[in-house]
């Protein structure tokens, strides 16, 4: 959901804006590319491996959501940076998709424990 947001210019107009929400699709794929820095076919190569997954419109474009541009510039930087290939952007990717999942099992777990302690923590029970 987009909130509003204010901007207040250099001559001190004040401007409404609209704030993208992170998983919004809002742009399409020339646009996409200029704000990662990268060729649009950059874009396609990395979707047809599976490293994107762009939402589209009724007449089939790529639309790309803020999120979208965000793991695009990731996996930039993990190419040009650190000069890893797709194969390896593609181990990295899913890699830290297991650590994020386990990481709110254990915060689950631990909010369980918490609850089974009658909320104190460091009371063993």
């Amino acid at each position: 959901m987009a909130e509003r947001v204010r901007i207040r210019t250099a001559v001190g107009a004040v401007l409404r804006v609209e704030a993208v929400a992170e998983d919004e699709p809002c742009y399409v794929i020339s646009v996409a590319a200029r704000m990662v820095g990268v060729h649009a076919q950059t874009l396609r190569t990395y979707e047809r491996t599976g490293l994107m997954d762009p939402a589209r419109s009724r007449g089939n474009i790529r639309m790309y959501s803020p999120h979208d541009l965000q793991r695009a510039r990731w996996i930039r930087s993990l190419i040009d940076d650190l000069g890893i290939n797709l194969a390896g952007v593609e181990v990295i990717m899913r890699m830290k998709a297991q650590m994020d999942a386990l990481e709110g099992q254990v915060q689950s777990l631990a909010a369980e424990l918490n609850r089974g302690r009658g909320g104190v923590p460091g009371r063993e029970g």
